[in-house]
């Protein structure tokens, strides 16, 4: 089976370090499920914007939503030229020079259109699948939402155009005659790390987490876990 990609254009290339570029659905969605913010970019009035937004992927499209009231949700939801980023982390490249220091990291940038989302039953859905999605089967144990919390609330979709990743995963890349300067080089690692349950103080006794936290084990990659959840929704 041939990889899908997105299409390749001068708005998403990868211009500069172009090897590190990638444009294969599985690498970007890959870097998107890995991760539950995002920032939003956009013009309105003349004014560029940048919002970040809670978001999640179905195929090759995006959600996120927001107050019906916001005026970041008001202003896409006429359908507006999109851009939306994820990015991590990864490690702290220190080198001989500064020149040299870089980063350890994965980026995906993704390019669209956006709509309202007005159909009831998408809405309604999506809006169970903004839990879902990163917490499995949560939706079912709690209280049902109200149609006064589906009014107040909007969602926005923007179906994925062209997108790319760029990823950065090396050492140091020191040049030749910087020799054997005295500094000390190397690379730290970076990542976000899930810490151990804080349980609310109105929690009735007896209660416990359920498997709908399970990928969030104390300890472990925040990354690691949000892609587990994804591959478990999409499961069904």
């Amino acid at each position: 089976m041939t990889e899908q990609s997105y299409p390749v254009s001068p708005r998403n290339r990868v211009k500069r370090v172009h090897e590190r570029g990638s444009y294969d659905h599985a690498t970007v969605h890959g870097i998107l499920d890995a991760a539950m913010l995002a920032h939003v970019s956009y013009v309105l009035d003349g004014q560029p914007f940048c919002t970040p937004t809670l978001i999640w992927r179905e195929g090759t499209m995006l959600y996120w939503h927001g107050s019906s009231a916001s005026r970041m949700i008001r202003h896409l939801a006429t359908g507006v030229q999109a851009c939306v980023v994820v990015s991590h982390l990864d490690g702290l490249v220190l080198a001989r020079s500064g020149f040299n220091h870089s980063a350890n990291y994965r980026s995906a940038m993704c390019f669209g259109t956006t709509e309202l989302v007005t159909d009831p039953e998408e809405k309604l859905a999506q809006l169970i699948a903004a839990t879902d999605r990163f917490y499995p089967g949560r939706s079912a144990s709690l209280r049902a939402i109200t149609p006064q919390e589906v009014k107040a609330t909007a969602v926005i979709r923007m179906e994925i155009a062209e997108a790319s990743a760029k990823i950065r995963a090396k050492g140091v890349g020191d040049d030749e005659e910087d020799g054997n300067h005295p500094v000390w080089v190397g690379v730290i690692p970076v990542t976000t790390v899930l810490g151990a349950p804080v349980a609310s103080p109105a929690l009735l006794p007896g209660l416990v987490m359920g498997a709908d936290l399970a990928p969030y084990v104390p300890g472990r990659r925040l990354d690691q876990a949000l892609a587990e959840t994804q591959e478990v929704y999409a499961r069904g």
